[in-house]
């Protein structure tokens, strides 16, 4: 391996071999793309090529496996659909990253989910005021319409790129310091779960596409399909929160697993 001048992204050295002699030799019958595509994969599972890496172009395809240009194209531009690679215009082809994930049956703290990936989670805050509550956050809250709320939306980074926004009405009889925290410095649920321990919580998760302002906090196009989660935490009797968590759908994956043996 060698890098590319200037940037840094590792880079296949095709010459000598990207994936050997006969690679193709023994693939399963089907089409020749697929087996294409089974040799990447294969580099990319075992860490070979880790993200970043540059994968070998068409033409480098063509003179080292012997398949025709079509071929070639189709196995890298599937690939690229499917979001295994990255493909820049004049550049190349590279190792995607691999998407972030978020829990989708607990409740966790974005900041955490971030770190454990080793990277660098910052947050910058919109909007941080006392509302009056609509209808809509009467009923999700369990107070009165017009009564006191706190209204926050903040965006949520990582390493420096848009991941969430978050829209979250808070119960102030619950939180009654939320609006003057410092959200840059610890996150919303690190506070919360500090002054009103999660007893419960609802999800609802939604494939969306992003509203205007959305799409421009999270830097993608209106018609970037987005993850969205609706989420209402309680502790005790009392709803705390009801948020909107919207995510890139590009950039991330929702997970969670659940163990179906019976409990004593």
């Amino acid at each position: 391996m060698s890098k590319s001048a200037g940037d840094g992204v590792e880079t296949a050295l095709v010459g000598q071999g990207a994936f050997g002699a006969h690679a193709l030799q023994g693939a399963d019958a089907g089409p020749l793309y697929v087996a294409v595509k089974q040799l990447i994969h294969a580099r990319i599972d075992s860490g070979a090529w880790p993200p970043n890496f540059r994968v070998p172009s068409e033409n480098e395809l063509v003179n080292e496996l012997g398949v025709s240009r079509m071929t070639a194209n189709r196995a890298l531009r599937e690939l690229a659909n499917e979001g295994v690679i990255k493909r820049v215009q004049g550049v190349g082809s590279f190792v995607a990253e691999r998407k972030g994930g978020t829990a989708l049956f607990e409740v966790r703290n974005i900041a955490e989910e971030i770190r454990k990936r080793g990277h660098v989670h910052t947050a910058e805050i919109i909007r941080m005021q006392r509302d009056s509550a609509a209808p809509e956050i009467s009923d999700a809250l369990g107070i009165g319409i017009g009564d006191v709320v706190f209204h926050s939306i903040i965006v949520h980074q990582e390493n420096g790129v848009p991941a969430q926004v978050e829209d979250r009405y808070v119960n102030p009889a619950v939180a009654p310091d939320y609006a003057d925290q410092d959200f840059t410095q610890t996150t919303p649920y690190a506070y919360l779960t500090a002054v009103a321990p999660l007893s419960q919580a609802e999800h609802v998760v939604e494939a969306v596409l992003p509203q205007g302002w959305e799409a421009k906090l999270l830097a993608i196009s209106p018609a970037d399909p987005c993850l969205l989660i609706r989420r209402r935490t309680w502790s005790a009797n009392r709803c705390v929160t009801a948020v909107r968590l919207l995510y890139p759908g590009a950039r991330y994956r929702m997970e969670g697993f659940f163990n179906t043996q019976s409990r004593g």
